[in-house]
């Protein structure tokens, strides 16, 4: 598992946007980026610069996944038929991590990932603690008996700011069903996400 050695909140901060949609980011707060220099009026940015930041965005959305994960992610979209951004969104998707995510039974993708390595979270009724692992359509994702007694995912439960996406099938609060691998349209994203411009970014 990757480890994250910054604060969730300065990928918000430094983006300079809420890219989870949480009430609690410190962006909603203060809208410039952290550290001393946070304060400066931004210079015109270059195409690179834009399609640098559309890959951060993206990269940091789904818990700041390493580069090397992220671009062979990218590699295998490319390889795929039809369009490489919407395959990319797909494969981002279906991460175990994220689908426990979208389920509502982790209040934040960080969460998500450490529920999983923990071997709180069962497919098809078997424990798998990789957080990367593909989820397919028609795999049922379900919670660990410790895990329904976990106030964290309690919480997350009632959480108020999002929904579980029609792609995700709830049966009962502690079992879903991957339906389909979601198109970029089907993806309740919080902020605007420009997969075409991460396309353009690793096709140069």
């Amino acid at each position: 598992m990757s480890k994250r050695h910054a604060s969730k909140h300065k990928i918000d901060r430094r983006l300079g946007e809420n890219i989870w949609g949480r009430p609690k980011s410190s962006v909603n707060r203060r809208s410039y980026g952290p550290g001393q220099h946070g304060q400066r009026r931004k210079s015109k940015v270059s195409d690179f610069g834009i399609q640098l930041r559309a890959k951060q965005k993206l990269k940091g959305y789904y818990g700041d996944v390493t580069e090397k994960q992220f671009k062979r992610t990218y590699q295998e979209a490319a390889s795929m038929k039809g369009d490489t951004g919407q395959n990319l969104i797909g494969l981002l998707e279906q991460r175990l991590d994220m689908v426990v995510y979208r389920a509502k039974f982790a209040p934040t993708v960080f969460s998500a990932r450490q529920i999983v390595s923990h071997g709180h979270i069962f497919v098809n009724g078997v424990k798998c603690n990789i957080a990367s692992r593909r989820v397919r359509p028609g795999d049922v994702i379900s919670l660990g008996k410790k895990a329904k007694e976990m106030a964290l995912i309690a919480e997350a439960l009632t959480l108020p700011e999002r929904e579980v996406p029609d792609y995700v099938a709830q049966d009962g609060t502690d079992k879903v069903t991957f339906v389909r691998v979601p198109t970029l349209d089907e993806v309740p994203y919080p902020v605007k996400m420009e997969p075409n411009l991460v396309v353009e970014f690793y096709s140069r």
